[in-house]
């Protein structure tokens, strides 16, 4: 495997080599839970699946960790509001972001650490800090000492003063230089919090990633993803105080941070009511499809996302599974297929991940499969299609059952029901009544269902329903 990332550290194109291409770790910033996951928090998962499915061809053991942010200030402040212990608000949508994730096709993480679950393991980490002279306690709080590491800035590659202005960084009058940021915090007795040497309190955001790396992957990883927004300050404070924790080891090899997903003009935002909610969109649309969308883009550009761009996705799926049924080729896709992905596919993966040339290669397949006049030439292409859509977590679904669902859920008719009216427009065709068969047709097309009529007989097929 000749695998080349953009590493964001070096801000350069470079081949990927293991620490130890026995046990590849991988560690991506996950959810903070105490609300639903909207498409933007969906773009990361969805990425970085793709990079593990690829890495797991190649390596016999990949382990993947992305972690959920279970205590934090929004997550204390919404459960406040609704007179629930922080836990049972977590709990609540811990569980939507798995169902959400799962509707995409995104396979879990092999390790999915809890910061609530290492408050022990973030106390030690944060006294060995201490200990080194990379952080001090003032008034309840634990600080770490920018000044302390001179390493810091390497990652975002900005000037510390035009980080400090950019961030918003609190000057608070107990810190001894405006860069130092929070490892430890006072909680008052109306907050969650844990006894510590420090007084009660809970952890600052940046010091529970670096903890969990650590106790979960080791104290060198060999890639480290997330949200381009997450640069600065999240991982390139979690990048100085792992390095000055671990006696000045690397962090993390490579760094891989995702675009944004664009809506035009507006940002999302909950004050302009324009947030579109992942439970959302797949009530309206197969999960494939936004999945396909969240892939149309290359994953370090910025994503437009419009209804257009799920039209199109849908098409796509369409044309896909369109030449999996062709090919004799049924059932649901749950494992990596034996065959061979397309060598087009693999080599645009390879290239930084480059998921639209890789779907470009899916096409290629497609009609490759769909121009053969040999059936076996023709189900190989197929099968070849489907190994190369699996990379992407495409592809997954019995083609027929694809076909047979509404693009978004459930139609109004049920499969029975529409073979029933099917059989009767078959009859009304062999009578020669071609105004009830087109009548049947028609009725069929304004409830979202295509007829086509190919050899050997009639099929059919659900597509988006025409706005009323």
């Amino acid at each position: 495997m000749a695998l080349y990332v953009h590493n964001t550290l070096t801000r350069t194109r470079e081949r990927f080599t293991p620490g130890d291409p026995n046990r590849v770790t991988l560690y991506v910033c996950g959810p903070t839970v105490y609300n639903y996951a909207h498409v933007g928090n969906a773009r990361p998962p969805v990425v970085f699946d793709v990079l593990t499915r690829l890495l797991r061809r190649s390596y016999p053991s990949v382990v993947y960790a992305r972690n959920v942010t279970d205590v934090d200030d929004k997550i204390n402040a919404a459960a406040k509001a609704e007179g629930i212990e922080i836990g049972a608000l977590t709990s609540r949508y811990l569980a939507a972001y798995h169902a959400d994730m799962g509707a995409l096709g995104v396979l879990p993480p092999d390790v999915e650490p809890k910061v609530t679950e290492h408050l022990p393991q973030i106390i030690r980490f944060i006294g060995r800090l201490i200990e080194a002279g990379h952080a001090y306690e003032a008034e309840q709080h634990v600080l770490f000492s920018v000044p302390s590491y001179p390493g810091y800035g390497g990652l975002s590659g900005r000037d510390l003063d035009e980080m400090i202005a950019g961030a918003r960084v609190d000057v608070a009058p107990y810190k001894r230089d405006p860069a130092d940021f929070v490892l430890w915090k006072p909680s008052p007795p109306d907050i969650v919090g844990w006894p510590s040497p420090w007084g009660r309190g809970r952890p600052g955001w940046h010091i529970e990633c670096s903890t969990m790396v650590a106790e979960h992957l080791g104290e060198t990883i060999d890639i480290h993803g997330g949200g381009m927004d997450l640069v600065f300050p999240h991982h390139e404070n979690e990048a100085a105080q792992s390095t000055c924790a671990h006696g000045g080891k690397t962090y993390a090899r490579y760094w891989l941070h995702n675009g944004m997903v664009d809506f035009g003009a507006e940002k999302m935002s909950k004050s302009l009511g324009n947030v579109v909610l992942v439970r959302d969109l797949v009530k309206a649309h197969a999960g494939e499809t936004v999945r396909l969308a969240l892939l149309s883009a290359h994953y370090r550009q910025p994503l437009g996302w419009s209804e257009q761009l799920l039209a199109q996705s849908r098409q796509q799926l369409d044309r896909m599974y369109g030449a999996l049924r062709d090919a004799g080729i049924a059932g649901a896709q749950t494992a990596a297929p034996a065959a061979e992905p397309p060598a087009g596919v693999l080599a645009a993966l390879e290239d930084d991940l480059n998921t639209p040339r890789a779907i470009a290669e899916l096409f290629a397949a497609v009609k490759a499969a769909n121009t053969s006049e040999d059936p076996a030439a023709r189900r190989a292409h197929a099968e070849a299609l489907r190994a190369g859509a699996w990379l992407l977590g495409l592809l997954q679904q019995d083609p027929a059952a694809w076909f047979a669902q509404a693009p978004g859920g459930e139609g109004d008719l049920d499969a029975a029901e529409i073979d029933a009216l099917l059989e009767k427009r078959n009859a009304f065709r062999k009578e020669r009544n071609y105004r009830e068969a087109d009548r049947i047709r028609d009725e069929l097309a304004a409830r979202g269902i295509v007829i086509e009529d190919v050899a050997g007989g009639a099929r059919w097929r659900r597509v988006a329903r025409a706005a009323d």
